[in-house]
């Protein structure tokens, strides 16, 4: 399987590559790894998939997780509430998918229809071709994922090391 770098600078040209390896920096430093062709993982968790198109030279992120609301200890400023509000995964109709219509659902204290309802997934966000501003609110709503994963899903809290930008 190639390094999710190796994919990048494969498909990607400009400033959609440019950005996709400052993603991919971003995962490393926060230790979140590859563990399948599409999925990154936090401690043996999802944090988040990543796909690639070759035709399109574009990329996509989902979001794992429960975004009804904001983790108690970690708060979500207004701007990267708004933007990923702007970036919800509505119902794709998916071929060959039994889970048409979408669902209702709250994210950020904002309701939502038409929400993918794929069976075994929870991805509230799609962020295509994200831009700087975009970009990191990905970040964020990932580093909030970790935090979960870290406090909520793990026993007693362990020691967290959250690097927005990596040098």
């Amino acid at each position: 399987m190639p390094k999710i770098e190796d994919v990048f600078k494969d498909v990607l040209i400009g400033s959609a590559l440019k950005s996709a390896l400052v993603f991919a920096d971003f995962l490393s430093a926060n230790e979140i790894i590859q563990t399948g062709q599409h999925e990154m993982h936090y401690k043996g968790k999802c944090a988040c998939y990543i796909d690639t198109s070759k035709e399109h030279h574009s990329w996509t992120v989902w979001t794992e997780g429960d975004y009804s609301s904001e983790c108690e200890d970690f708060p979500i400023d207004e701007h990267t509430k708004k933007t990923a509000w702007a970036n919800v995964m509505k119902c794709g109709n998916c071929h060959g998918v039994d889970c048409s219509p979408g669902k209702t659902k709250i994210i950020f204290g904002k309701e939502f229809a038409n929400i993918c309802n794929a069976d075994n997934v929870n991805m509230t966000f799609a962020f295509v071709n994200p831009d700087a501003e975009t970009l990191e609110c990905m970040k964020k709503l990932i580093l909030m994922r970790k935090h979960i994963i870290i406090n909520h899903r793990f026993g007693s809290p362990q020691r967290e090391r959250y690097i927005v930008s990596p040098n």
